[in-house]
């Protein structure tokens, strides 16, 4: 056996079973990949996948174990390169980040920017996605760490760590009766058309149990996946903005007005996702501290080796932005 019938067997897989797709993945041909598996399947005696014809159908179930080897395996390898890289090169390579709009577009550009002064020679990449798909690129090893609110913690196959702690803000037009009111209730919020996140992203979840919770019903009238859009449909009229307070910039949003929700909706943490045993490059625990200082690489160490017993809210000094 040997670790190109592992990628064949891995790619397959997530290629839904389609092994011409998985031969362009991995720059080869479609029979040489059904023939490496074949010749693994004899070697190990079990067939790997269930077919109908000469089509793979699905894993069967010696199969499944085999590719949670197989996946252990090539992570391994993976780590033993980027072993040899990080001492031959100690202050370049690459970090790549997947995250949200919302934490690219307002959480992320000062840290990226100190992070860049100190390694120069790191090439930085941001992929955006919702919360379920940047769980999964860090699990595919598509991306080093994934940044988000939402449903990180899901992942059995990785490690989330609390980063910051944010609350929701609403956003109005200057004029809008809200602004008289010593403090905004979610029975006066529910009185006019909503603008605020799509399900996965950014505490919506947290919306929604709060007007759950007291039995009201709130007229929606947009829903998007991040603040840009929430803002820029409020400045035209159209509702109210329910969105991340660290998307309020005063300067740029000088035509609307934000009031403080964390009484309405509570406070939400935004976590970073690590993948289990993953081997992280120094300036990747450099970024880390820099994204939240509490999270220095000691901890993450820990975290790793899931040698601490702690809650994750119980991670002292978060960053509050």
């Amino acid at each position: 056996m040997n670790l190109h019938q592992f990628r064949f067997v891995r790619e397959a897989v997530r290629q839904n079973f389609n092994l011409t797709e998985a031969a362009k993945a991995l720059f080869t041909s479609q029979p040489g990949v059904s023939k490496a598996i074949i010749e693994l399947e004899e070697e190990l005696g079990v067939d790997i996948f269930r077919r109908h014809g000469k089509r793979i159908r699905n894993l069967t179930e010696p199969g499944e174990h085999i590719l949670a080897s197989i996946e252990k395996i090539l992570q391994e390898i993976a780590s033993l390169k980027r072993v040899a890289q990080e001492y031959a090169a100690q202050d370049q390579g690459s970090l790549t980040i997947a995250t949200t709009h919302t934490q690219a577009r307002y959480a992320l550009p000062k840290v990226i920017a100190e992070f860049t002064q100190r390694f120069p020679k790191v090439h930085l990449s941001i992929q955006q996605g919702n919360p379920s798909q940047i769980a999964h690129m860090v699990e595919r090893e598509e991306a080093d760490l994934a940044i988000a609110t939402e449903t990180l913690s899901e992942h059995k196959d990785l490690i989330t760590l609390p980063a910051y702690q944010w609350e929701h803000r609403i956003f109005t037009l200057p004029d809008h009766p809200l602004l008289s009111l010593k403090s905004v209730t979610l029975e006066e919020l529910a009185k006019y058309p909503l603008i605020t996140y799509s399900h996965a992203f950014s505490g919506r979840s947290k919306i929604d149990q709060a007007f759950n919770k007291h039995k009201l019903q709130p007229d929606i009238v947009l829903e998007a996946i991040d603040a840009d859009v929430i803002k820029t449909y409020v400045a035209i009229g159209l509702g109210i903005g329910i969105a991340a307070d660290m998307s309020f910039e005063a300067e740029s949003d000088r035509e609307l007005r934000a009031l403080p929700a964390g009484h309405l909706f509570g406070t939400n943490l935004t976590y970073i996702a690590l993948k289990q045993d993953a081997y992280l490059r120094s300036y990747i625990y450099t970024f880390i501290e820099l994204f939240a200082p509490a999270l220095n690489r000691k901890r993450v160490e820990q975290a790793m080796k899931r040698e601490e017993d702690e809650e994750e809210h119980d991670i002292p000094e978060l960053l509050k932005i």
